[in-house]
């Protein structure tokens, strides 16, 4: 028989499961929330800002539960009083608390390990992974004892679930009256349409500490954020300025991109200046893997990670203030092929419509280079083999190398030292046929789960960081003292240049140190030794790579040579997905959706503080990132525009 709570009892007339697994999602993600806190530290995140986390974060973490609540809502209407007390459905109903609890802490651990790597809430580089399961459940498999973390979520899942087994038991023997059922149904469709209507993920902006405005957001709501804005309209979500006034803008800081098609043949740059004793024929470009400056001996760390790259420091010429452009790969191979400030959203390498750009491969190919992309992975990961073969770069990856010639490898790509074993066999074909090269190389080394073959180093694989920075120090060194043996060597530039830091965590939403990285060109028979501590992009090597070869096509990248900036118009460009950083003359002017425009004084240290608007610089970046949008978006970035045959 069953059953009803009396009427004059307040609990009786509730539904008590869904509340019950409301409490469940809340306390978890709560606990969760508390113990990325502790991860992040009291220097990142001081306790004083606690409650304002917290209490912020109970909002999106009840937005998150009204969509999960509406399924249960609508089931618990639903179903017929007489299933209540049946074993069958009594058992189900535990089985399936069980793996909701399971699934609920193993997003708990997966929050922890994405917060370890990137010290963010789910985001645009969640949805990538989702796309990229054998890499990613690989690099997990290698990096984590995966078996004994599963078997722990679902012991504590089991534990939890027995506790609550009463609660639910309870819970099944309430007959629901027609009007609780009308209340459910409702609830069913009105909780998710209020959280859609209220919470969104600029409301966790304005706590003045990024470690802060992350931890008070959901990481389901932001990763479901994340996959509705993969690409954000620029003229829609921020400052923008007239057409004119914007191309003014760049004119005055010295942007000569072109736009039109250009009839008459493009002007030759002027005979190059010291400190090329020559020019090069040839340009080796060594994209590596989370390189972030601080690791080098070169910017003053101790540990002696880089032997081999602070000597090709001191013989060549070392830039100590260039920044990437973004947090990922794909943000790095676009500054370093297209030239072009981040867009907002996802990057152009991963968009369709990006064959035929303006690319410095695209430009070389035209001039009868051989130009070459080689990648230690597998090349369909984020796009890298489309968008490189799209763009006339001929396409080398793990795929391509003999089996005999990958002595390691994990599932990132093969150890760094094999990637330069076959990427010289490549150059030796280029030069064999009597082509000049220019020959684009991704390491893989420098990534976790940081494995490499025993007895290259003096930390044992795996190495973690320090392990994964020294190997590829080793292998980087082994490929120049190679390559030294070479008969095209000594007509080669080599441009060693990070894709971006191994961490951008910061306390401000786009710390400068997380963006600081190494730019060495090393050519000894071309290159006098020098320093250069002046700020730069890394959108400014294509256009240096043209400018030293004395080949036209430079003007056609938002970058601009090196060796040709006035003082006055040196900045770099960093960001985020959605914020849009421009460093220039010690400030940070940051571009955010809903037209936002931040204004911080950046020290010595990289350390940021709000200061009063500058509108020559809200004006310059405006200038850039608003016509670089429109460029891509419109087609002006396509090589067929501008005056190189095809």
């Amino acid at each position: 028989m069953l059953m009803t709570f009396p009427s004059r009892r307040w609990a009786g007339r509730l539904p008590r499961l869904p509340l019950l697994v409301a409490l469940v999602f809340l306390a978890v993600f709560t606990l969760t929330r508390l113990g990325l806190a502790i991860l992040a530290g009291p220097d990142a995140l001081p306790l004083a800002l606690w409650p304002g986390v917290f209490g912020l974060g109970l909002w999106f973490d009840a937005a998150v539960v009204a969509f999960f609540l509406a399924p249960i809502c609508l089931y618990e209407a639903l179903l017929p009083n007489r299933w209540r007390t049946a074993r069958l459905h009594g058992a189900l109903r535990l089985i399936w608390l069980w793996l909701t609890v399971a699934a609920l802490l193993f997003g708990a651990v997966a929050e922890a390990t994405f917060w370890l790597e990137f010290s963010t809430r789910f985001n645009f580089i969640a949805v990538d992974y989702l796309l990229y399961t054998r890499e990613v459940i690989g690099n997990v498999r290698q990096s984590y004892p995966v078996g004994w973390l599963l078997a722990a979520i679902g012991v504590a899942a089991a534990l939890l679930t027995w506790w609550l087994a009463h609660a639910v038991r309870r819970a099944d023997r309430v007959a629901l009256t027609w009007t609780q059922r009308g209340a459910l149904l409702a609830a069913a469709v009105a909780a998710p349409l209020a959280s859609l209507a209220l919470a969104g993920v600029e409301q966790m902006q304005g706590a003045g500490n990024a470690y802060a405005d992350e931890l008070a957001g959901n990481g389901l709501f932001t990763l479901a954020a994340a996959m509705r804005r993969n690409e954000l309209d620029y003229d829609r979500f921020y400052r923008t300025s007239p057409g004119p006034q914007a191309a003014a803008t760049l004119a005055r800081v010295g942007v000569r991109r072109q736009f039109a098609s250009a009839a008459a043949p493009l002007p030759r740059p002027e005979p190059i200046a010291a400190p090329f004793l020559r020019r090069p024929r040839n340009v080796v470009l060594i994209s590596v893997e989370s390189l972030s400056a601080r690791f080098l001996g070169s910017f003053g760390n101790p540990a002696g990670l880089t032997p081999r790259l602070d000597a090709l420091a001191r013989d060549g010429l070392l830039y100590t203030q260039l920044y990437a452009t973004g947090t990922r790969t794909v943000r790095g191979l676009e500054a370093l092929s297209l030239g072009t400030p981040p867009i907002p959203g996802q990057a152009i390498v991963r968009r369709p419509g990006n064959e035929h750009l303006a690319t410095v491969g695209e430009v070389l190919r035209r001039q009868g280079y051989e130009t070459l992309f080689l990648y230690g992975g597998y090349g369909y990961f984020d796009n890298m083999n489309a968008y490189f073969a799209g763009n006339d770069y001929r396409v080398v990856d793990r795929t391509d190398f003999p089996k005999a010639s990958i002595g390691f490898a994990n599932v990132w790509g093969v150890a760094d030292e094999f990637l330069f074993d076959n990427s010289l066999v490549q150059l030796d074909r280029a030069h064999a046929a009597g082509k000049p090269f220019l020959a684009q190389i991704m390491t893989t080394s420098n990534h976790r789960p940081y494995t490499y073959p025993d007895g290259r180093i003096d930390i044992p694989s795996p190495g973690k960081r320090e392990g994964g920075v020294k190997y590829t120090d080793y292998a980087i060194g082994r490929f120049i003292d190679q390559a030294r043996r070479k008969p095209w060597f000594d007509d080669t530039l080599f441009v060693i240049v990070a894709d971006h830091c191994a961490s951008a965590a910061g306390k401000t939403t786009l710390p400068v140190a997380g963006y600081h990285i190494p730019l060495i060109l090393y050519a000894p028979a071309l290159l006098k030794p020098g320093r250069d501590d002046r700020v730069a992009s890394q959108i400014d090597i294509p256009p240096t790579l043209l400018d030293v070869m004395g080949l036209p096509g430079d003007d056609h990248f938002f970058g601009q040579s090196l060796f040709e900036q006035r003082e006055e118009n040196r900045r770099a460009f960093i960001s985020n997905y959605q914020e849009l950083g421009y460093l220039k003359a010690g400030k940070l002017v940051v571009l955010g959706p809903k037209q936002r425009v931040d204004t911080f004084s950046i020290d010595a240290n990289g350390d940021a503080t709000p200061t009063a608007p500058d509108p020559r610089l809200r004006d310059e970046a405006v200038a850039y990132y608003q016509t670089a949008f429109k460029a891509f978006k419109e087609g002006a970035l396509k090589l067929g525009a501008i005056g190189l045959p095809r």
